[in-house]
């Protein structure tokens, strides 16, 4: 099933997407409602009214404004051996991103002052349909799937104290595609290592590729450092971490104008056009 977040007439609302009917077909209530009893197999979503054309409403990134955006880094060692790492991390590292970050699907992705060097990271997505914590594993609580590009400012300045600022990294306005839609976890193999084909093309162009069955750190133990850490509810989505081909690596960051399409085998594509280069606002 796949399921999306949309506006129609100035309303926002849950649906079922159809991509052979080329529809969606609105779901009453909110994910914290439907949520638990479709990622438990229990029930499903009750829907309302009638099936509405896609191309007559604008998707929106898959998460409610009361969602927790949280991402953890260091997952793929193709990605830390050409940062230069020799050894495996002994544990991931996490984050969290504000609200305001978040674009959906054909959304512009807004180019800060702040930076020179906006970066592109293709991620899996885990949305969370469940908090119930006696779950076997954490992945019982996975509702499905989802696709992110986890932008970057590389050039972001080291606060005073050494160390990386994360808040100036991850957390410009505007700037994270998310969607574009979830797909529920049962159509995607099995669920704490989904093994999945990603890429990710910049004007057509491959950048990224590799699976997600490469992750260092597979989505159970992804979750369960967030969980050790803090609850979470459903709704909450949790960014995986990026495989290798950024444009740390070689230089080539985004510009004005760049197309970029995030694809998760299974899920879709989540594209997305580079805005203008803001300009500092003082």
């Amino acid at each position: 099933m796949k399921i999306a977040r949309l506006a129609h007439d100035d309303d926002t609302l849950w649906g079922i997407v159809d991509l052979d009917a080329g529809t969606v077909q609105p779901i009453v209530g909110s994910i914290a409602e439907w949520g638990p009893g479709l990622t438990a197999g229990t029930s499903e979503p009750v829907t309302t009214g009638s099936p509405m054309s896609l191309v007559d409403v604008q998707l929106l990134p898959p998460i409610e404004p009361t969602a927790t955006i949280v991402g953890v880094g260091l997952n793929y060692w193709s990605h830390l051996h050409k940062l230069g790492v020799t050894e495996r991390p002994e544990r991931t590292v996490g984050f969290i991103k504000p609200q305001v970050a978040m674009i959906g699907h054909e959304a512009e992705m807004a180019y800060s002052a702040l930076t020179e060097q906006l970066d592109f990271e293709i991620e899996l997505v885990a949305v969370l349909g469940s908090s119930d914590i006696d779950q076997i594993t954490p992945t019982n609580q996975v509702l499905g799937y989802t696709i992110g590009n986890d932008t970057s400012a590389r050039d972001a300045p080291p606060p005073a104290f050494g160390g990386l600022d994360l808040f100036s990294i991850k957390a410009l306005d505007r700037s994270t595609p998310l969607g574009p839609w979830i797909v529920t976890r049962d159509e995607l193999g099995p669920v704490h290592d989904p093994g999945l084909e990603i890429e990710l093309r910049v004007n057509g162009e491959r950048r990224q590729h590799d699976s997600t069955s490469n992750m260092l750190w597979d989505v159970d133990e992804c979750l369960q450092y967030v969980l050790d850490r803090m609850p979470l509810r459903a709704g909450d989505v949790l960014f995986t971490g990026t495989t290798d081909g950024v444009g740390m690596e070689d230089g080539r960051f985004l510009e004005p104008g760049d197309v970029v399409e995030a694809e998760i085998r299974g899920i879709g594509v989540l594209r997305n056009t580079v805005g203008p280069h803001e300009k500092p606002k003082r």
